[in-house]
Order: structure tokens, then sequence, then C-alpha cells
């Protein structure tokens, strides 16, 4: 297989970029598109030359696609990645994945009993601020980490309808947490709400406590008004802040601070170039299905800590 052979299923906000990337990358091959909405399916399909479908089922019957890539909204993401599987089919799924562990479950089991791909797309992780941040943390610069800070607020996001902001937006820092501190939360208290939105929560403020002694505090919400990415690690030598959007790190130590020059890199871009290489060369992925289900579980014990105005204990992850 020369390049991988791909179908965009959902290609609203998110998913159009999906489309637009497969085409370009060099080892992709974009072959069809589908959405509820059969505009947004004609407008793609004539952009790429491409086909268009408003019914997933048609487009998983084409033997000529290797891989989707599902971009819906999350109440329907668990029931297309179970079609794809079954269908054969290697699957990129936007985080949560599903809108429930046990959704989750089912997928994960289904990929693995068909031994096809399933990667979770927690994009974060190919932010090349977040590769530098992780070797930083890696060879030791903070020292001992004693705690982490992150901010991920905004205004209320147009393409938010079906699920609220722990398991849409906060579920980024606990994977990403997870993944910078090589480890897991073993309790958690959250504060959660609805301010202006009533339908779903728009705002949260966790604090998980880690099994290797680390305390983060992660403050989400979809109410300030203009968008901030951030991240601070403090350990015993030195402090390390990540700007999610600009990518650029500081490092401060003793008074002195200090930001190492980098490029600006498309992080979708890596991301689903990484879908693809795995698949074609028969690679690791970075982002499992296993890493969706532990974050959705976190996510779950988020609001059962603000359910029950408690802290709440993980045993198992």
């Amino acid at each position: 297989m020369n390049n991988l052979r791909v179908g965009v299923i959902g290609v609203g906000f998110w998913g159009k970029n999906h489309a637009r990337v497969f085409h370009d990358l060099p080892n992709a091959e974009l072959k069809a598109v589908c959405d509820v909405n059969k505009e947004r399916v004609r407008e793609l399909a004539k952009k790429y030359s491409i086909n268009g479908y408003t019914d997933s089922r048609e487009l998983l019957k084409r033997e000529d696609i290797d891989a989707v890539s599902i971009c819906t909204w999350s109440t329907a993401l668990a029931k297309e990645a179970v079609r794809a599987l079954e269908a054969g089919k290697h699957v990129f799924v936007e985080k949560p994945m599903a809108i429930n562990v046990k959704e989750a479950e089912k997928v994960v089991e289904l990929s693995e009993k068909n031994g096809l791909y399933l990667m979770v797309g927690f994009i974060e992780r190919f932010n090349p601020g977040v590769e530098r941040l992780k070797r930083l943390l890696d060879k030791g610069e903070a020292g001992t980490v004693v705690s982490t800070l992150s901010r991920r607020v905004s205004r209320w996001p147009e393409r938010i309808g079906d699920i609220g902001i722990v398991k849409d937006t906060a579920i980024h820092e606990l994977d990403m947490l997870c993944y910078l501190l090589n480890d897991s939360p073993k309790t958690i208290y959250a504060r959660v709400g609805s301010l202006r939105h009533r339908t779903f929560e728009d705002y949260a403020q966790i604090i998980m406590g880690f099994r290797n002694g680390v305390t983060a505090l992660v403050e989400t919400n979809w109410l300030t008004p203009y968008k901030v990415r951030r991240l601070i690690v403090t350990g015993s030598e030195a402090i390390l802040s990540l700007d999610y959007i600009t990518q650029k790190i500081t490092i401060e130590r003793s008074g002195k601070r200090k930001s190492p020059p980098h490029r600006w890199r498309e992080p979708l871009m890596l991301e689903l170039d990484h879908f693809v290489s795995c698949i074609l060369n028969k690679g690791v992925l970075r982002t499992t299905g296993y890493d969706g289900l532990r974050a959705l579980k976190i996510a779950e014990m988020v609001l059962e800590s603000s359910r029950r105005n408690k802290v709440v204990k993980i045993e198992n992850l």
C-alpha cells in the first residue's frame, strides 16, 4: 500500500479540517466525505473532486477506503466507530470517542477483536510545544515536579450542541497531564456548573492528586471573553510554562527567564500524518483507544465528584 485511502465522516466545524489535511498529505488519498448536511457534502465533494455521502454506511461499503476519521457530534462518535470497525476500516475518532465509558469500551474491544488501528484525537499530544515540554520534563529540567496549573478557557464554541465542557474541553488536560507526568490521578475533587448555558455545564475547576505526589489544578470554562490555552509546571528547580496556541515555552529559574526559539507547526497535520504513517508502516500509535478510555473515565469521575461534592478516589484506570 503506497497511500492510505481515507474517508471523513462528519465534515462540520472540525471535520472539514480533517478533509483538508488528508487531501494535502502526500501519503494519504482523500476518497470520500460524509455528513448529514447535504450542502456540506456537496461543497467538499466538489472542492476535492471526490464522492460525498449522507449515510456513512454507504461510504463504508467502498472497498477502496482503508480508514476513516470520525468527526461527528460526540453522541454519534461511538456508533460511527463501531460501524467502521465492523466494516474492516482503521479508525481515527475524535475525542471524547464516546459519551460514556461503556460505549468507549465497546469500541476498544472491537478494534482489538478485528485487529484494526484505533486512534483517539487528542491533538495537543502533537503540539510541538507539548513535545518540547515533555522532553524537558523527562530530562529533569524542572527538577521534582510539585504541581501543575492548566487554564483552558474561551467563549462558548458554536460547534457545541450535545456535550458539556468536561468531556469536550477539560478532557484535553486530563489526557495531557497523564501523558506529561507519566502517571494517573488517584484522587479528584471538582466543582462543575452552568452559569449561562443551562443544557450543559460550562465551567469546571478540578483538583487532581497524582500517585507520584503531583497536584494538578485545571480551570476550564466557556465564559471567558477570549481564548486561553496555558499550562504551568512548577518544579523544585524551575517553572516551565507553555502557551498551547503560540507553542512557546518559558523556563524560569532563580529569577532568570528564557524562551527557547521555536517554529510553529500545525498539530492536526502532525497528528493525522502520524495516523497514516502508523497504518502504512505498521507503527505504534501515540494515542490509542486505551488513552481515550482512560481520559473518559477520569472525566466521569470529575462529574461524579461535583455531583457528590466530595473527593473521589480512583482505584483502577
